[in-house]
């Protein structure tokens, strides 16, 4: 290609700030013609770029939803505790006593014990948060959130859990509560994040754990006699809302 006065132009395309020339000059559609084109494969939506932005959007909208939550406590503890239960009854009245104490509640925004944390909080006329998760079996958020924020990541929601709590009351639970326990524990111990208090409620349910905790996995060398002051025991509301606040006061 030459221009009026002779000299050699080459051929050039422009898309976006990418300048190619010569043989990096590429033919076909433009950039807004395929982004608004309804053809064309989809596998692109299965690949790890494409799931890296999703793991981006998630903790934007994550982050994004819980900034200015203030002081707050998460809350583990099991999907299947039945409503009218000591558990359940107990689990309200710790969401209740938190906000009380000046915190919003921090569940997994679904039944069971999330569900009576949650109606505690929101009862009490405080921020009753649900982080729910997709699951192959839909639990759905519970009717006493009222901030929640729906994750396909798991790593993801229990960064938030653990970002926007200064502490945590776990109620007894299956694998996913002891999931959340030891992650929490881990942080503390390794010193991922600050200190803050871990609170078990229900002595009956969390003693066998304790008991291997110290008997086995102290004994044996696996972990110091110190990690098991990380976290508290209690069977009172009143001194588990006291344990899980005097660190943190507001």
């Amino acid at each position: 290609m030459a221009n009026p006065e002779g000299a050699y132009v080459p051929e050039e395309q422009r898309l976006g700030p990418v300048l190619r020339r010569h043989d990096q000059v590429q033919t076909g559609t433009t950039t807004d013609q395929r982004l608004l084109d309804s053809e064309g494969p989809s596998e692109w939506v299965h690949t790890d770029p494409w799931r890296v932005m999703r793991i981006q959007s998630e903790f934007v909208e994550g982050f994004g939803a819980l900034a200015e939550l203030g002081p707050a406590v998460s809350v583990f503890g099991s999907a299947r505790t039945p409503r009218g239960t000591a558990e359940y009854d107990a689990a309200v009245r710790i969401g209740a006593a938190l906000v009380k104490a000046g915190f919003s509640v921090i569940t997994g925004g679904g039944p069971g014990a999330m569900e009576a944390a949650n109606k505690g909080a929101f009862e009490a006329g405080g921020t009753s948060v649900g982080l729910g998760i997709e699951l192959p079996f839909e639990q759905g958020m519970n009717a006493y959130v009222n901030l929640g924020v729906d994750f396909r990541y798991f790593f993801v929601r229990k960064t938030c859990f653990v970002k926007y709590a200064r502490g945590f009351v776990v109620l007894p639970g299956g694998l996913g509560t002891l999931d959340e326990l030891f992650e929490a524990l881990t942080l503390v111990q390794t010193r991922k994040v600050t200190r803050f208090p871990i609170v078990l409620f229900g002595s009956d349910y969390w003693s066998g754990l304790v008991s291997w905790l110290r008997e086995t996995v102290v004994a044996q060398g696996k972990a110091s006699p110190q990690d098991l002051e990380l976290f508290h025991l209690s069977d009172d509301v009143d001194e588990a809302i006291a344990l899980v606040t005097k660190e943190v006061g507001i």
